[in-house]
């Protein structure tokens, strides 16, 4: 077997042993972390300034733990106990770390109570990306996705499951009692008997418990209980399964596909357009963007927020109206005359502004044709009330909304480029998070843990980008 390559010895003694930076390429990105953390103002950006008594034990710094937690996120090992098992074995994070070697603990509590300072970190490399000009001429594509959260579907409760779970206990408790009552008909012996007897008891524990959970989801906003971790919900996933998870709001550049911002939010995409915009413009320090979003966050009043600072604002209209199901004309099939403001209905009537009202905070104007719509003789395809005619609202801003999409339609690939831009971050950091998901609890911890994934998953693209060497050498400067 002389045609393989030999080894060496495991039992070799060498009289110079190799030093461990020689283990380390100059290209190998643990040198771009080690130079991005030691770039840091640490005690800016939010650390915890860790004082030990004079009997104690120095603490770690925290650089040498950022970068620990960098390099954990960068290569998908993100337990801590996993990472201080990779202390003892990886030669890179020896070197990152100077051979040392935290324990498990050390390092989850470091994550726990730095969560401020690493999120100004990941705010701190996106700023870093922006003074290398990566997002001139931004155009940004924002989204939310749902991420699993700590707490298993049966740990939630809303007000039916709650009311179907009493119920359930209440039948079998009294089908239960029934049974032991007439126990001599049934032929039960003392043993069986017994039995019943602890699962009614035990049932009766439950309903106990299910009474107090009941009057917690009743004094919840959102009328729902989260057992394992409070802050998780139950929203729709894409398959439209129910998933006790967090929505992750992200606003992604479409030029690099670098995650600009982003939140941990508890609710649906809806009412969080004019917030994200927000996030951007302030990271970026300017209006002029242009904002890609889905109809999930179609929203005129947000919409018209992120018009008025300057920005352009791209999201296709959703038609949650009733109409269809019930039969009648939709309102798009009433068509509005901007200059004579006033709308045409199918039958060819004219409705006419009437009056103005508020509802929901906006102020709408109201069309109607009380003569015309009284003797129209497709009344029933209009309208299902007998006495009032069919009535158009348009908020007093619609002519924003028309002008967006107007703009919409030109753009003919901008839904393509919202996908190809902000689903492939939520793809690669729920592929390095595994099964899992998340493994911290509460919305602060989960947060901490979200903004670790979007640093590593910039640092990674901007490795990417720049190479290796670049990003240093541009981080150095």
């Amino acid at each position: 077997m002389s045609h393989h390559i030999k080894g060496q010895s495991r039992t070799q003694a060498t009289l110079f042993p190799e030093a461990l930076d020689d283990f380390v390429t100059e290209e190998n990105p643990v040198r771009v972390i080690d130079v991005f953390v030691d770039s840091l103002d640490l005690g800016k950006l939010g650390f915890e300034k860790v004082t030990t008594k004079a009997t104690g034990r120095p603490c770690y710094h925290p650089g040498t733990m950022l970068k620990l937690y960098i390099y954990g996120y960068l290569n998908r090992i993100q337990s801590s106990r996993r990472l201080e098992k990779e202390t003892h074995r990886n030669v890179e994070l020896m070197w990152l770390l100077e051979r040392l070697q935290p324990d498990f603990k050390t390092i989850a509590d470091f994550r726990k109570d730095n969560g401020e300072g690493i999120k100004n970190t990941c705010r701190q490399f996106v700023q870093l990306c922006r003074e290398m000009n990566m997002f001139t001429d931004a155009v940004v594509a924002i989204d939310g996705s749902k991420f699993k959260a700590v707490n298993n579907k049966q740990k939630t409760y809303t007000p039916k499951k709650a009311k179907d779970l009493i119920a359930r206990f209440d039948a079998s408790i009294a089908r239960y009692l029934d049974i032991l009552a007439d126990k001599d008909k049934q032929e039960i012996s003392d043993e069986e008997a017994g039995v019943m007897h602890e699962k009614v008891a035990w049932m009766k524990m439950r309903l106990a418990e299910l009474a107090d959970i009941e009057a917690q989801i009743q004094a919840a906003p959102d009328k729902q209980v989260s057992l394992t971790d409070p802050d998780s919900r139950l929203m729709k996933a894409n398959n439209m399964t129910k998933q006790v998870c967090y929505n992750v709001q992200s606003a992604v550049d479409t030029k690099h596909h670098l995650i600009i911002s982003h939140d941990v939010t508890q609710t649906t995409d809806r009412g969080k357009l004019h917030s994200v915009a927000s996030l951007v413009q302030e990271t970026l320090k300017t209006t002029d963007i242009t904002f890609i979003a889905d109809k999930g966050y179609y929203s005129r009043e947000d919409i018209k927020n992120v018009l008025d600072t300057g920005s352009e604002m791209l999201v296709p209209k959703s038609d949650t109206s009733g109409a269809a199901k019930a039969g009648i004309f939709n309102k798009n099939e009433f068509i509005y005359d901007k200059d004579n403001d006033h709308f045409t209905c199918p039958a060819g009537n004219i409705l006419s502004h009437r009056r103005n009202s508020v509802e929901h905070g906006m102020e709408l104007k109201i069309y109607v044709n009380h003569i015309a719509c009284r003797d129209c003789q497709i009344r029933s395809k209009c309208t299902r009330s007998q006495y009032e005619p069919r009535k158009m609202r348009r908020w007093v801003h619609e002519d924003m909304i028309d002008s967006m999409h107007q703009r919409l339609k030109r753009a003919r690939h901008t839904s393509l480029i919202r996908k190809q831009t902000v689903e492939h971050p939520f793809g690669t950091i729920k592929m390095w998070m595994g099964a899992t998901h998340y493994l911290t609890k509460r919305i602060k911890n989960v947060s901490t843990e979200t903004s670790l994934h979007v640093l590593a998953y910039n640092l990674k693209r901007m490795m990417t980008i720049k190479g290796n060497l670049g990003l240093m050498a541009a981080i150095q400067q």
